[in-house]
């Protein structure tokens, strides 16, 4: 699979120059939702805590919409960044264009918060002239053909030949780490996850065991504490590889890393050096 060569029909021309134009777009309306959200929940130029109550629905939805938008901004700066390195392949290509199409088009008809509640513009305040930027040129071709059908089946094809696309990170060590993880999942992870789920068994201790030997326990956890010290994105790494096997793995890390994290910030001394190695360790 050539990852560089484009989806004929499905990428749309000068998508990141659509995806800047309709960036702005979802900026402005951001912008005038803040601005009508504040007057909602503040009285005398302060917020207002009844107020807030009051108005739980609009305030909710902006943090949402704020996190719409907010990781539209990353997605395209991931892009550019890949466009630079000359690493903007079809795989990448289709994931900006997919994500843009999708969350523009519920920013503009509604965010779905859950299954059975959706945030419409005008449960923000936003009139129709708030939400006008959304009717550009650069967000209607992507909301109309963005996240497609047979975008998304050419996605599935790409990642059936085990292509998910670049992290785009620009370090070695965070992709010696993942492939690392990659070649563990693939080996002792994959071949059997299946059988696991349909027995509803637990993941193996054997596993479990091996990942402890791998540091996934103890990513984030300081050295002094007996962890690797690497951080959150190698957390994140580490973790998106292992639930590409299974989820039930990768979630195994996620669930020591908020344990060590809430010792590391709110332990005594005497707890953080009782637990912090046991929990790096896998003990």
């Amino acid at each position: 699979m050539d990852a560089s060569a484009p989806s004929g029909g499905i990428l749309l021309p000068d998508l990141l120059t659509l995806c800047r134009e309709a960036q702005g777009a979802a900026d402005d309306v951001f912008a005038a939702a803040r601005r009508q959200v504040t007057d909602m929940c503040s009285e005398n130029g302060k917020v207002s805590g009844p107020l807030v109550d009051a108005n739980q629905v609009a305030a909710h939805g902006l943090s949402w919409l704020a996190t719409y938008v907010e990781g539209l901004r990353q997605m395209l700066g991931w892009a550019e960044r890949l466009e630079g390195a000359g690493q903007f392949g079809e795989m990448e290509q289709l994931m900006v264009q997919a994500a843009f199409g999708e969350y523009l088009a519920q920013i503009k008809g509604g965010i779905a918060l859950s299954q059975v509640e959706i945030v419409r513009p005008a449960d923000l305040g936003l009139t129709a002239d708030d939400m006008a930027p959304l009717d550009g040129a650069a967000a209607k071709t992507l909301i109309a053909g963005g996240n497609t059908p047979a975008l998304r089946a050419r996605m599935g094809e790409i990642m059936a030949e085990g292509h998910f696309g670049a992290l785009g990170l620009d370090d070695e060590m965070l992709d010696m780490v993942r492939d690392q993880f990659h070649k563990f999942v693939e080996d002792q992870v994959m071949p059997h996850a299946h059988e696991w789920h349909l027995a509803d068994n637990l993941i193996p201790i054997e596993i479990v065991d091996q990942m402890a030997e791998l540091g996934v326990f103890g990513l984030t956890v300081p050295e002094e504490g007996g962890g690797l010290g690497m951080g959150k994105i190698a957390m994140c790494v580490v973790t998106e590889e292992l639930s590409r096997g299974y989820i039930g793995v990768g979630s195994l890390g996620t669930r020591s890393e908020i344990a060590a994290e809430l010792i590391r910030l709110g332990g005594t001394p005497e707890q953080q050096a009782h637990y912090l190695p046991k929990i790096a360790s896998g003990e």
